[in-house]
C-alpha cells in the first residue's frame, strides 16, 4: 500500500508530531512525506518526497501572526501549481495533517483525504469554546485543508475520534528535573520585547527560545538563544516552568512533564484562542497579551507551585491502526464535510 502523509510546516508541532506517527504509518506500507509551509524551525530524520510553499501564516512581532506579511507573501498562483502538479491519484491512502497542497488536491480530483490534526479536534461540537468566537477564524479553520473524514488529537479525549496528544519518544525518555530556569518559547514576540518585560521580574532566570535572532546572548537575567530541538528539550525538561504561546505540542509536553504552564494565545490565530480555552478549563493560567496589566498573573505564576495533572498514554501506533484499518475498508468516506 502507497501512503502520503502530508504534514503542515508552520511552526514546529506538525512535525514533531510526524517522528512518531511516520514510523507508525510505516508499519502499514510505503510513505511518502509531503511538507508545506515555510515557518518552521524543525526538521525530522525522514526523506521528504515533496517539498512545497504551501500556504504559510507568518509570526509577527507583537503577539500575533501579521497577517500583511501573510498576505504579501502568499503566492496563490504558486499554490494553485502545486496543487494542481501534486500526482495525489497515485496514493493509496492520504492523510493529512492541516496541511492545504494534498488536502485541495483531493478535494478537486475527488480523492478520499484523511485528516489526522489538531486542528480536527479543536472545531468538535464537544471541545472548549472562547468566550468570543471569530467567525472569520474559524472559516479559515474549516477551510484551509478540506478533508474527508477527521481524526483528532486534544489536551482531552473530548469526544469520538478525539484523542490525548501524541507525544514524541524524545520527551517521553528525558530524564526531567526541577531546576532554577524558565523556559520561554513565545514566537510571535521579538527579543527586545521579551526582554523588556521578563528582566522586571528580577529574581528569575528567563531561558528565551527566539525565531528572531541566530546568536545567543545574555541580557541582565534572560538568555536568548536560537531555536534548537535538543536544547530547547533540556531546558523544558529541566525548567520550573514553561511560559509558551497556546500553541498545542509545547504546551502539552509541559504538561506531561509536569511543568508549571503560563500561556498567551497570538492574536489573530483562532486555533490559539480555542486552545486557549481548553487549557483554562484545565486550570492552566492564561494571559491575552504582555501588557503591563497581566505583570501581576505572572508573578503569581512564579510564586504559585501549583501543576495541572495530565494522562497521555503512549497510544500513536493503536490510533494510526485505527484510521488505517477504518480507511481502508471504507474509502468512500463521509462526504466533504469541513467545507462550510
Amino acid at each position: 500500500m502507497k501512503i502520503l502523509y502530508a504534514i503542515q510546516g508552520t511552526g514546529n508541532g506538525h512535525l514533531s508530531r510526524a517522528m512518531d506517527v511516520i514510523p507508525c504509518l510505516m508499519q502499514h506500507g510505503e510513505v511518502d512525506i509531503l511538507v508545506s509551509g515555510i515557518q518552521s524551525d524543525l526538521t525530522i530524520p525522514y526523506p521528504i518526497k515533496y517539498k512545497f510553499r504551501g500556504l504559510s501564516f507568518i509570526f509577527g512581532k507583537s503577539g500575533g501572526v501579521d497577517l500583511w506579511k501573510t498576505l504579501v507573501r502568499s503566492n496563490i498562483r504558486k499554490l494553485v501549481s502545486e496543487i494542481k502538479a501534486l500526482p495525489i491519484e497515485k496514493y493509496d491512502l492520504v492523510i493529512n495533517d492541516f496541511e492545504p497542497v494534498s488536502a485541495w488536491a483531493c478535494y478537486t480530483r475527488n480523492i478520499p483525504c484523511i485528516g489526522l490534526s489538531h486542528q480536527a479536534a479543536v472545531l468538535a461540537e464537544e471541545a472548549p469554546e472562547p468566550d468570543v468566537t471569530d467567525m472569520m477564524g474559524k472559516l479559515i479553520l474549516r477551510n484551509y485543508a478540506p478533508n474527508t473524514k477527521q481524526y483528532g488529537f486534544h489536551f482531552k479525549p473530548y469526544g469520538k475520534d478525539i484523542y490525548t496528544p501524541v507525544i514524541r519518544k524524545q520527551i517521553r525518555e528525558h530524564k526531567v528535573t526541577e531546576g532554577g530556569h524558565y523556559t520561554v518559547y513565545l514566537p510571535a514576540y521579538d527579543d527586545k520585547r521579551l526582554i523588556l518585560k521578563l528582566s522586571q521580574f528580577k529574581n528569575v532566570v528567563w531561558d528565551v527560545f527566539s525565531k528572531h535572532n541566530k546568536k545567543a546572548y545574555r541580557a541582565k537575567n534572560v538568555t536568548i538563544q536560537p531555536i534548537h530541538n535538543d536544547k530547547f528539550i533540556k531546558s523544558m525538561a529541566g525548567s520550573a516552568g514553561v511560559l509558551c504561546g497556546a500553541g498545542f505540542e509545547t504546551p502539552a509536553e509541559a504538561l506531561f512533564m509536569k511543568k508549571k504552564l503560563l500561556v498567551i494565545p497570538m492574536k489573530n490565530q483562532y486555533e490559539q484562542q480555542l486552545n486557549a480555552a481548553a487549557l483554562k478549563e484545565m486550570g492552566v493560567p492564561v494571559i491575552r497579551s504582555l501588557k503591563d496589566r497581566y505583570d501581576m498573573v505572572i508573578a503569581s505564576w512564579i510564586e504559585n507551585e501549583r501543576r495541572v495533572e495530565v494522562d497521555y498514554p503512549n497510544i500513536t501506533q493503536e490510533i494510526i491502526d485505527r484510521v488505517v484499518q477504518d480507511n481502508m475498508n471504507h474509502p468512500e468516506a463521509i462526504g466533504l464535510r469541513n467545507i462550510s
